[in-house]
């Protein structure tokens, strides 16, 4: 039923083998320490009740605004997933020569927010019918892909996928491309890349280029957020993370009692 985005491209629309790959290497790029919006630490042991999981949404500086503003989300960091080689550059990432997604990694607190609620958010803020493509980005690492942690998460993630394409289809949109692949290592990208759209001097871009089709009820779905949340996301208008603000939304009170 999904398109087999993997096969019929060329140059960097085409996903390399383990064989073809860069070598990488050992060590991790360096990066930031800590989030800037968030301040909590890039890196170190997930707080006991969270969990996590990678998004690809094209360009990761939009995706990780817009999932850094979700409430119960402790911390988001841009890297690189579904590839092959080792602690990647950025550089490299972008030849299509390690096989890598951009990938926003989310840590959540699970009491405060479900996964269907970051599943919501990725489906609707992106185009998953692209292909090696979003936007006006072109290449492999820019495909859509959930990279899960947990056997459950996938599942939620088939599920909603599967109902996100009824909807597509009712809608007359194409057939969705995305990925989704459980457990596999995520790369932290360099400094800069981190919480890049907030940053003095940083260039307001996002490719995301969402359908305004919006994700209801699915299988296993157990949303948390009330609709009030959902009210700061204008999925009409192409890259609309880039005109909302940067700090984390905001339950009323009389709600989130």
């Amino acid at each position: 039923m999904f398109a087999n985005f993997a096969t019929g491209f060329g140059g960097k629309g085409r996903l390399v083998s383990a064989a073809e790959a860069l070598p990488g290497r050992g060590e991790a790029i360096p990066t930031a320490e800590k989030h800037y919006v968030l301040g909590t630490p890039l890196s170190g042991a997930i707080p006991a009740g969270h969990e996590e999981a990678g998004f690809g949404c094209g360009c990761f500086w939009g995706t990780e605004k817009a999932f850094w503003r979700l409430p119960g989300v402790f911390l988001t960091a841009t890297g690189y997933q579904g590839g092959h080689t080792p602690n990647p550059t950025y550089q490299e990432v972008c030849s299509g020569a390690t096989g890598h997604n951009e990938v926003v990694r989310v840590v959540w607190n699970a009491d405060v927010v479900d996964f269907s609620d970051l599943l919501k958010l990725f489906w609707e803020c992106h185009d998953p019918t692209q292909g090696m493509a979003q936007g006006n980005d072109r290449g492999s690492q820019y495909r859509s892909g959930i990279y899960t942690s947990t056997e459950a998460q996938t599942g939620k993630a088939e599920a909603s996928r599967e109902a996100y394409q009824a909807l597509l289809s009712a809608a007359g949109k194409g057939t969705i491309t995305t990925e989704i692949v459980e457990a596999v290592p995520f790369f932290p990208a360099e400094a800069y890349h981190q919480q890049y759209l907030v940053k003095p001097g940083s260039r307001p871009y996002c490719s995301a280029s969402p359908t305004a089709v919006l994700l209801g009820d699915f299988p296993g779905a157990d949303y948390k957020l009330p609709a009030t949340v959902w009210e700061n996301y204008d999925w009409s208008q192409n890259h609309c993370v880039l005109f909302g603000p940067v700090e984390p939304i905001e339950i009323p009170r009389n709600i989130a009692d």
